[in-house]
């Protein structure tokens, strides 16, 4: 006998004398070929080997069954799931639907009347459908530069000659126009930063849709304000605004926002001014959250070294785009209150986390915070900070500690 047709019929294989394997004639009984590894604990084990006792082939049954079991069960957990999922999508589609009813019939065509209203305030809270959110926008953060889209033409228009007359400069250059009395020399900065704005989205880099566009707003900006010129952190101000207004119209709520007090002590790096917001911000922290102020404190780590970036770009580069917008739409019926008020509800929502970590960890936690952030649970903790502090609110403590500048927080001062 050939080694093959010995190794065949001590296997169990087809052969001449025995033209059907044991292995097969199980399957047979089967009602379905296995498809995986588990299926096989049903089978008998092959004749070369003694066969398996009544009580394990007994057991093996009933654990393939315990297996399918759950199979199904999770099945139908992520059927119900996904169910819920739709049903949630439809809903919020509903209620956004209803919502930019309300505000396009009822609250925008009477704007100067309703804006203050209690009940637009609550609908403000919730969220302003995106369909009307630019419109909302523009009407908030308002006009006072009395900027035209004439203007912005003209804007526009010198910061292409700027371009034009500009030759490809070396970083070396660069790094030395941007400290440079000419601010327009920024214009060269702009480049460099925009391929860093919103990357994941892939619509402001080089070949974008957006990019020509974020590119003439901020350069417009730069020769508009000279004395600001281009800062880091802007351009992601402007391509928030870009992807929920027509461009000069995104153009103008960036000059008006811009020009707040609060951004235009970040943007022209006004020392004095910001550590007084800084300060303030810790008045406000020590009332809402003694305990992880007093954590902070005794590890020295200071508000500056988080809230710069959250404030330079408005929360755009540090939270989910649409929370980030989320934030923005308070954001125009509060001011900057808001802001310093959201930072808060940050502290507060991690403060668990937080207050087991030491400095470099609560350092590298705040400026890059969790990708997956829900939006209900951080307005849930905004809504339970309480601005105001010895009967004072933001506006009178911000107003105390610039005429008092000595009663600003020590620890910031070193």
């Amino acid at each position: 006998m050939g080694p093959e047709l010995e190794y065949e019929t001590k296997s169990g294989r087809a052969g001449p004398g025995n033209p059907t394997s044991p292995r097969r004639s199980v399957r047979k009984n089967l009602d379905f070929e296995p498809l995986s590894t588990t299926a096989l604990i049903l089978e008998d084990r092959p004749a070369n080997l003694p066969a398996k006792p009544a009580e394990e082939t007994q057991k093996h049954r009933q654990q393939y069954e315990e297996m399918v079991a759950q199979a199904k069960k999770r099945e139908l957990k992520e059927a119900q799931k996904r169910k819920k999922q739709l049903e949630d999508r439809c809903k919020l589609e509903e209620s956004i639907g209803t919502a930019s009813q309300v505000w396009n019939q009822e609250i925008l065509p009477n704007w100067s009347t309703t804006c203050t209203s209690r009940r637009v305030r609550d609908l403000w809270w919730q969220g302003i459908p995106p369909s009307v959110r630019g419109k909302v926008w523009s009407l908030a953060v308002g006009n006072d530069l009395n900027i035209t889209h004439e203007l912005y033409n003209i804007c526009l228009s010198r910061a292409r000659e700027k371009w034009r007359a500009t030759p490809a400069s070396s970083a070396e250059t660069e790094i030395n126009d941007a400290g440079s009395s000419d601010r327009e020399s920024s214009l060269e900065l702009i480049k460099l930063d925009i391929s860093r704005t919103f990357p994941q989205l892939c619509i402001f880099q080089q070949g974008g849709p957006y990019h020509d566009v974020l590119h003439s707003i901020l350069g417009a900006y730069t020769c508009y304000r000279p004395d600001v010129g281009y800062v880091q952190g802007m351009s992601f101000i402007a391509a928030v605004l870009i992807l929920n207004l027509d461009t000069a119209d995104a153009f103008i709520a960036f000059a008006n926002l811009l020009n707040k007090p609060c951004q235009m002590a970040f943007f022209r790096v006004d020392h004095s001014l910001m550590l007084t917001y800084f300060s303030a911000f810790e008045v406000f922290f020590e009332e809402n959250l003694p305990k992880l102020f007093a954590h902070f404190k005794k590890n020295n780590l200071t508000p500056d070294i988080y809230l710069i970036d959250w404030i330079f770009t408005l929360y755009s580069k540090s939270l989910p785009l649409d929370l980030a917008c989320r934030v923005w739409d308070v954001f125009c019926r509060d001011s900057e209150e808001f802001l310093f008020r959201t930072a808060l509800g940050l502290l507060r929502l991690y403060q668990d986390v937080l207050t087991c970590m030491d400095f470099i960890h609560m350092a590298q936690f705040l400026t890059r915070l969790p990708d997956f952030l829900p939006a209900d649970q951080l307005f849930q903790q905004i809504a339970a900070v309480h601005m105001t502090s010895r009967n004072r609110k933001w506006p009178q403590v911000l107003q105390a500690l610039q005429k008092d500048p000595e009663r600003g927080s020590p620890v910031l001062k070193r």
